[in-house]
């Protein structure tokens, strides 16, 4: 388990997102990575004010964690 950032998500907060995620992607590959754990990676980037690329090596991969959310962007999630 790595160590929490201040921009996780709180336990309740995650408890009040979680069931406005969509169940899965419309196209393409499973999902690998939990969606808690992308909207860290989401989190981080908005918070601190880093550049995508600049995502800490224990959050998922920036390329991924940019997917998800210019696809959520996009339709609204």
């Amino acid at each position: 388990m790595r160590q929490a950032y201040p921009s996780d998500l709180t336990e309740a907060e995650w408890l009040l997102l979680e069931p406005l995620l969509p169940v899965k992607r419309a196209r393409g590959q499973p999902r690998i990575h939990a969606y808690r754990d992308l909207l860290n990676g989401m989190l981080y980037v908005l918070r601190e004010g880093v550049k995508w690329r600049a995502l800490p090596h224990d959050l998922p991969p920036w390329p991924t964690v940019y997917a998800y959310f210019r696809d959520w962007q996009d339709d609204g999630t």
